[in-house]
């Protein structure tokens, strides 16, 4: 939960005063009275090009705007609905962050230095916390108002589980296409009528140099003292930290909830401690049937192997004061109360010297060729822009081998090194292209830059008709050939449709189909065809045009689900349950955006140079 928290921006309450927010980036959007501003679309620009490691294009941009629109919307529609959220949650929280913690206390100085880090300041860091938790608590209430019947989990475990017998004939455009000619001149008059098709993109061959950390840390070398000096000087980075396993029975008690509720949740949580207490080898079936915390219900309560920090401050001190086997009194949380079990324990311990030699070894070259690297950018960047007119001098200077390309296109570069948007942008430049100088030194991967300077060149154009005869003729051919096979295919279909006798098909072996499995080999447009088609007079037939032809489908029998079981139900609820929630909560935010007041600058899009 801490760590779900930490990684969406979370809150700390009442440090406002501590860090102050005096600059003002404008506004890009208005939801209600509240604003957007443009530092916090740059941010979560930021965050989203992190993590899918390429600039965001138009539609990310747009797409993280409206979900930042979104957030304000739910925010708002929560506060209204009476929601709020309690102070003592978001200290709760903070405290038992490890990351912000020294000797075990919560460290303002760690946590000034973590919002440093991630660009913000305190007031931010509240305002998105309490924001989050908010969006949580009417997401949680959403998701219970989307009731879903046991019937309609029946009805939908009938249709996706009913198997359909099947035969299926193929016609190929192969057996079709000896039969099918194309002469000269009607490839010709396809080619004169179609000159886009034929229009080659411009190309060019480079030259180029690679300046890369990886490859400079194949140069460096370590010896052991040194890596036996950084393993003592870094000791407590290969100890590992002494884990528990625990499982827990969780009676939940909401944020919101009212005295009279919190005290039914201690009786019914008192009540099954008591069970617990008599029959502790119950604990596991008790867990299943009446702990709210659904992620570690079906496990019996197990929740895993788990170090301190991973966990709420009292849920953590109770399992780590515990002794194996034994079962603890209620422990309260902001999430309600719990009963722990602790199972086993797994003691810390150090790593020797050999065991992390390697790893050590990987590091230190690392940070000997970053430092190299960092020291050679600058150069590399500098010779192959000041001497523009060649590679030799960059190559020379810091013993650099100059690599040969094939053919490039300025959209496409075949995959490798060379394959990055910005590059080939330069490469294909008029500076480069017409002056012939070096690109700029470019990154394509982190800490890898690369120059390139044209070796050859071909110009866009058409095709001769000559070079493209032979494929063209062939593809004509096999158009054609394609076109009758689609054609004799729907015919036997209209005619078996109709119960006259088609002797064409060869029908293949029996097999049977169902919504739920995914057939080898068979389209899925078909298999819908499949399961939309009436049954009640067998056999019945389906068809549809593939890319190979034309694929026939006879249904000869229905085999329908047998009655689900007790856990068949509760598995096809829990997932059509969330499936529907899901779209109960987009519907949702649909409506409460059509009632509110937005409004978005669409120049807000734009990159700016303050982005990266």
């Amino acid at each position: 939960m801490i760590l779900v928290l930490i990684s969406v921006p979370f809150v700390l309450f009442g440090i406002d005063s501590y860090f102050r927010n005096t600059g003002d980036e404008g506004v890009v959007a208005t939801v209600g009275k509240e604003k957007i501003k443009r530092e916090e679309l740059t941010q979560s620009l930021r965050d989203v090009e992190a993590q899918i490691r390429m600039p965001a294009n138009a539609a990310i941009r747009t797409a993280v705007l409206q979900g930042l629109v979104d957030q304000r919307v739910l925010q708002q529609q929560a506060k209204k609905e009476g929601m709020f959220v309690p102070e003592n949650l978001a200290a709760e929280i903070l405290a038992g962050v490890p990351a912000f913690q020294e000797d075990g206390r919560f460290s303002a100085q760690r946590f000034e230095a973590w919002l440093s880090q991630q660009g913000k300041n305190a007031a931010q860091f509240e305002r998105e916390l309490k924001g989050k938790i908010l969006i949580r608590q009417l997401n949680g209430a959403l998701q219970q108002s989307a009731a879903l019947p046991l019937s309609a989990v029946d009805n939908f475990i009938r249709a996706d589980e009913q198997l359909r017998i099947v035969s299926v004939a193929t016609l190929t455009a192969d057996a079709f296409l000896p039969g099918v000619q194309v002469d000269d001149a009607a490839a010709k008059r396809y080619y004169d009528a179609h000159p886009q098709e034929f229009i080659e993109p411009a190309r060019a061959k480079v030259d180029y140099l690679v300046l890369s950390q990886n490859d400079l840390m194949q140069q460096i070398t370590v010896d052991d003292s040194e890596m036996k000096t950084y393993y003592k000087e870094h000791l407590n980075h290969y100890q590992t930290p002494e884990e528990r396993r625990a499982s827990h029975i969780l009676i939940s008690v909401a944020a919101t909830a009212t005295e009279a509720q919190k005290a039914a949740a201690r009786h019914k949580a008192e009540a099954l401690l008591q069970q617990v207490r008599k029959n502790p080898k119950d604990f596991a079936d008790l867990a299943r049937k009446n702990s709210q915390d659904t992620g570690s219900a079906e496990k019996g309560g197990d929740l895993g192997m788990f170090g301190r920090g991973a966990m709420v401050r009292p849920f953590e001190d109770a399992v780590f004061s515990m002794k194996k086997g034994e079962i603890s009194d209620l422990v309260q949380t902001p999430f309600g109360f719990h009963i722990i079990q602790l199972t086993d324990i797994h003691p810390g311990r150090t790593r020797s010297f050999d065991e992390v030699k390697n790893e050590i070894q990987a590091e230190l070259k690392k940070q000997l060729a970053g430092k190299k690297f960092a020291e050679l950018a600058d150069s590399f960047g500098n010779m192959v822009y000041e001497q523009g007119d060649s590679l030799n001098p960059a190559a020379d200077a810091l013993k650099l081998t100059i690599q040969h390309s094939d053919w490039l296109e300025r959209k496409n570069a075949g995959g490798g090194m060379l394959d990055n948007a910005k590059l080939l942008e330069a490469i294909f430049s008029d500076d480069v292209l017409k002056n012939r100088r070096n690109t700029e030194a470019i990154e394509v991967t982190p800490n890898t830059l690369v120059s390139a300077r044209i070796a050859d060149y071909k110009p866009s154009g058409l095709r001769p008709y000559a070079d493209v005869k032979a494929a063209l003729v062939q593809r004509l051919r096999r158009e054609q050939a394609l076109n009758l096979a689609v054609k004799q295919g729907n015919e036997w279909l209209a005619s078996l449709r109709q119960g006259k006798p088609v002797s064409g098909p060869s029908w293949g072996g029996g097999r049977e189909l169902s919504r739920s499995k995914q057939a080898d080999g068979f389209p899925a447009a078909l298999l819908e065809s499949v399961f939309r088609a009436d049954t009640r007079s067998l056999p019945s037939y389906v068809g549809q045009a593939t890319d190979k032809g034309f694929t026939l489908v006879k249904i000869t029998g229905v085999k329908d689900a047998p009655q689900p079981d007790d856990a068949k139900r509760k598995s096809y609820a829990k997932e059509l349950q969330a499936m529907l929630a899901r779209e109960f909560i987009r519907s949702y935010v649909q409506s409460v955006r059509q009632r509110s007041e937005i409004s978005i600058k669409q120049s807000a899009l734009a990159k700016t140079e303050q982005e990266p």
